[in-house]
């Protein structure tokens, strides 16, 4: 199967805190793009919370779930970390690791409960923290006069393509990153305002993060 070149995971690293029937989920999110990395956050968080009931957890990494795990860490076995990860997948969210520590408050939440936890604590943190897309784009470089660099500029901010640099010096040089399947349109857009007289040199791809506004996994 081929891999998806565009994914969504979390803004950045955080942490987001529920109380339920007196017992305190305390779920931490980080972004993890090895197994490595994922373990090395996970002993991180563990260590931090020692003195927790429990640290449950879960990882999914790679763009198609390549490699995922859970652990219940002492909870009933199914009611912590599997949930965790059904929440991560629900969402979509790609290269992340999450910690879910339990101060248990003394009041029992039965597997039922357990389970409707620890998936909260996930959706809530992420939509806390915020969920970005990831995307990858191909960069492209070129030219133009300063007499037509107000056209352009104009140009690219009315179809929110991301310009990454500007170098002025005989002629204004514009570095920009755009989805690949829009880049051949973009170069005869451009052609057509500059009259031809533009070369284009091509940038490596790479990926430019878009933040999502007011998140909501049922929409993923």
């Amino acid at each position: 199967m081929k891999e998806q070149q565009n994914y969504l995971t979390i803004k950045q690293n955080g942490t987001h805190e529920i109380i339920i029937k007196k017992s305190r989920f305390i779920a931490t999110l980080v972004r993890t793009q090895t197994v490595e990395e994922a373990d090395q956050a996970i002993a991180t968080i563990s260590q931090k919370y020692r003195d927790a009931t429990h640290n449950t957890f879960a990882y999914t990494i790679g763009l198609n779930d390549d490699q995922v795990k859970a652990s219940d860490n002492g909870e009933p076995s199914g009611t912590a970390g599997v949930p965790e990860l059904k929440a991560l997948q629900l969402m979509k969210l790609k290269n992340v690791t999450v910690v879910v520590t339990r101060y248990f408050g003394g009041i029992k939440l039965g597997a039922g409960g357990l389970i409707r936890a620890y998936s909260n604590s996930v959706t809530k943190a992420a939509e806390a923290i915020g969920v970005i897309k990831r995307v990858q784009q191909q960069g492209l470089k070129f030219k133009v006069d300063y007499k037509n660099f107000d056209e352009i500029q104009y140009y690219l901010n009315q179809n929110q393509i991301f310009i990454d640099q500007i170098e002025y010096g005989v002629k204004v040089a514009i570095t920009l990153f755009i989805d690949e399947n829009k880049l051949e349109q973009l170069k005869n857009d451009l052609n057509n305002l500059l009259a031809g007289k533009v070369n284009f040199e091509l940038v490596p791809k790479r990926y430019n993060e878009i933040d999502i506004a007011n998140f909501n996994y049922h929409d993923q």
